[in-house]
């Protein structure tokens, strides 16, 4: 049933003389999709009394008979009334010079558009930005996201949070083709353009209404912005087409070119915001959008709207997708914003984005990114706590979003707070994150929703009752917070995998489950869970001794790791050097497992040959290379490898140490032949001789030097010793963070790490 204006039908009732409450029905039952019942319970009223009044209606519009044909044709009376008191204004002679009027009517209102749309101003911005100075093309997808049919299995290819591949940016990331917005814009006339919350919707609809105000695109149209918002809350409820007659008005145009305009089809009518419309008011707008679109179909349309708002039903209209910002786009968003602003930090934004890459997640969300530019221009630098920035992109997306711009949106659930739905949040990421579910079904989803909301007060305790109202709670959540998405058909997670660890660590800390965290230390997956805990924690004291505990209890059965351990901290403790005990053991552990070398207690040492190392340091590095390239050349002696000048190297540094290092050091060169000379030659004899003279260099090093051991571990102690050696990593970025730990807690790990149980 089509609905009917609430002004147009409030005339109506004096024009036939109905009285208050009959008016009072007639309207409501005209101008909304409720059904009897429901109008009766907004009116207060019970059935038989609606009925009652109705009967009235029905006798003052003269529609007789019986049964419910009566209120069709009472609804097909009011809508050829409606129609005969709005009719389309007679399209001027055809001798009208078109293009000339379109040209003039743009330079009149270039101004206004100008002025109602080359701003913006959000979150905390203390004054507003050109648009022109910090717009980012927008990208489009022209099928929806959430309405793939993809199985679970598709999506999770290519996706192993434990791989050392993985790329946390790639997390949920669309494939599908990429359209410029503004290609969108000119290939169909009627656009719904859907996106997330802070997607960029609005500023990317301001950007079509000042270009073609100026000529750039669409040059035979006649642009005009509507923020359905406003326009839904103006006084006395106008119709669509008087309210745009009205802004043509205050454009400065006269009524008569603004109907000339019109009917000849030469508008670009911007909607922006259906979602942001108010419940009351939402029938009655899309029913002025309908009649207007419909009326006036020849105009082009876009209206944009949040992704999961409603179910809206547009018939002629084609639904798009904002696309999340990719690394161009982010790059070249910071670059606009800090020039912007007088600012020379885009680059060192960028390079700090690049080493953080939870954080750089984030940043494909425009409003997020806008969020972490005005952060770091505060400061110069993201906070070191980085769960205080991502608490901050929560509370703009849960609350503070809506907030600025003075929105009201339906809540669905009248107990769920901002609070409880954090703590919603929490529970389902924890559940979901503990099973290793990074996409999971909706309706497990709503399983996890209704098993929080049913303790809630006043929870229905109906098991279908409950069902529907945690449908309609994840739906408000990703409609109006955009924190769970709809990746594909029934099949959801959380927006950034940065925001599922946040939730999962914030609900760590609410059930106090540390030794559960604790467990999972080698689970490389749960890295940035362990790294966002203590942060959130008034005392990490206690977890950080669990996980020592945890990582110590590794290794603490397999005696060779421990006589290995042993010997790191005798080798350790042999050598006068001047950097940390702990360093120091990290050095000749990594060496010794072929590891990345890493000295993360000390930030000072960095495992490169071009620093200066302390002497003892730099030979046995030296040697150990020295031998990795001798073992490498033993197994593919084709390799072209200068062995003699790496040894020259080494018998510089051991003359200074140790001369009869150097002595035997110089025995071993003086066998080789050279390969300069005759390399076939030196070819043939690394091949019968290389692997003795490999050995002998070994037995050398572990004399003169103690290295160079072959420990000989199987694959599962290598393994093991890896977990091991990347668990106290970890450990130490968590101590490094900006958590609190007491002074003799954070001193007695550091004194401890990397000793063997006996010490």
């Amino acid at each position: 049933m089509q609905l009917l204006p609430r002004d147009f039908l409030a005339q109506l009732a004096r024009e036939y003389d109905l009285s208050p409450e009959q008016e009072e029905a007639f309207v409501v039952r005209f101008s909304s999709r409720k059904n009897e019942l429901s109008v009766a319970e907004s009116l207060h009223i019970s059935d038989q009394a609606l009925r009652t009044r109705m009967s009235g209606v029905y006798k003052k519009f003269s529609i007789g008979g019986r049964g419910p044909g009566k209120i069709r044709r009472l609804h097909d009376l009011l809508i050829q009334k409606y129609q005969q008191s709005h009719p389309i204004p007679n399209i001027a002679g055809d001798d009208i010079d078109i293009d000339a009027l379109v040209q003039e009517v743009r330079e009149k209102i270039l101004p206004s558009i100008q002025k109602q749309c080359g701003t913006m101003k959000v979150l905390d911005m203390t004054q507003p930005i050109g648009l022109q100075d910090i717009y980012t093309n927008v990208n489009i997808l022209e099928k929806i996201t959430g309405r793939r049919r993809l199985a679970l299995n598709e999506l999770l290819q290519n996706f192993d949070p434990n791989s050392e591949e993985f790329d946390r940016c790639g997390f949920g990331q669309i494939t599908e083709r990429r359209v410029l917005g503004l290609e969108v814009v000119k290939r169909y006339d009627r656009l719904l353009v859907l996106g997330k919350p802070g997607a960029g919707k609005t500023t990317f609809l301001k950007y079509v209404a000042i270009q073609c105000a100026n000529s750039k695109i669409l040059t035979e149209r006649v642009p005009v912005f509507i923020t359905l918002k406003q326009f839904a809350e103006t006084e006395n409820q106008p119709a669509l087409t008087t309210y745009v007659n009205q802004i043509f008005t205050d454009y400065g145009v006269t009524e008569a070119q603004a109907i000339e305009i019109i009917n000849r089809g030469q508008g670009l009518i911007l909607l922006d915001g259906l979602d942001e419309v108010k419940e009351k008011d939402s029938d009655r707008i899309l029913n002025q959008i309908q009649q207007f679109t419909q009326q006036y179909d020849t105009n082009s349309f876009v209206l944009t709207c949040r992704i999961a708002a409603q179910e809206y039903t547009f018939e002629k209209f084609t639904e798009v997708e904002v696309a999340d910002f990719d690394n161009q786009q982010i790059q070249t968003f910071v670059s606009k914003w800090f020039r912007a602003k007088e600012s020379d930090l885009a680059d060192y934004f960028m390079e700090q984005l690049e080493r953080t890459q939870p954080i750089k997640e984030l940043a494909s969300n425009p409003l997020l990114l806008t969020l972490l530019c005005i952060e770091f221009e505060d400061s110069g630098a993201f906070p070191p706590n980085r769960s205080e920035l991502y608490s901050r992109a929560i509370h703009t997306l849960l609350r503070k979003w809506d907030n600025k711009r003075r929105i009201e949106r339906q809540q669905v659930y009248q107990k769920l707070s901002v609070q409880r739905k954090e703590d919603l949040l929490s529970e389902v990421a924890f559940t979901t994150f503990k099973r290793g579910d990074y996409f999971f079904k909706q309706r497990d989803v709503e399983q996890y929703i209704a098993g929080y909301i049913r303790n809630l007060p006043d929870a229905k305790t109906d098991p279908e009752a409950l069902l529907l109202d945690s449908e309609a709670v994840l739906k408000s959540i990703e409609a109006q917070h955009g924190l769970l998405v709809e990746r594909a058909r029934g099949i959801y997670s959380f927006s950034h995998l940065t925001f599922q660890e946040y939730f999962t660590a914030r609900e760590i800390i609410a059930k106090a489950d540390l030794e559960e965290l604790a467990n999972c230390v080698t689970e490389k997956r749960w890295r940035e869970v362990f790294l966002l805990t203590p942060g959130m924690m008034r005392d990490a004291s206690k977890l950080m001794q669990l996980i020592k505990q945890k990582i110590d209890g590794l290794v603490a059965s397999d005696q060779k790791i421990q006589q290995f351990l042993s010997w790191v901290n005798q080798k350790s403790s042999s050598v006068d050097v001047s950097y940390k005990p702990a360093a120091v053991r990290t050095f000749y552990l990594s060496l010794s497992l072929d590891l990345k070398l890493n000295f993360f207690l000390d930030q000072t040492l960095y495992p490169y040959l071009n620093f200066f190392l302390d002497i003892d340091l730099d030979l046995d590095l030296l040697l150990w290379l020295y031998l990795d390239r001798a073992l490498d050349l033993f197994l593919d002696f084709f390799l072209d490898l200068d062995l003699d000048l790496a040894l020259d190297l080494d018998l510089d540094l051991a003359g200074i140490l140790a001369p009869k290092l150097k002595h035997s050091l110089q025995q071993l060169q003086d066998k080789l032949p050279n390969p300069e000379e005759d390399k076939k030659q030196f070819q043939q004899w690394w091949k019968v001789n290389g692997k003795a003279w490999t050995e002998q260099l070994r037995t050398v090093m572990i004399e003169h030097r103690n290295i160079g051991h072959d420990w000989q571990f199987n694959n599962q102690q290598q393994k093991l010793l890896e977990q091991y050696y990347h668990a106290n990593k970890l450990l130490v970025d968590c101590l490094n963070s900006d958590c609190y730990v007491s002074q003799e807690v954070r001193q007695k790990i550091e004194n401890t790490l990397l000793l063997p149980a006996a010490d």
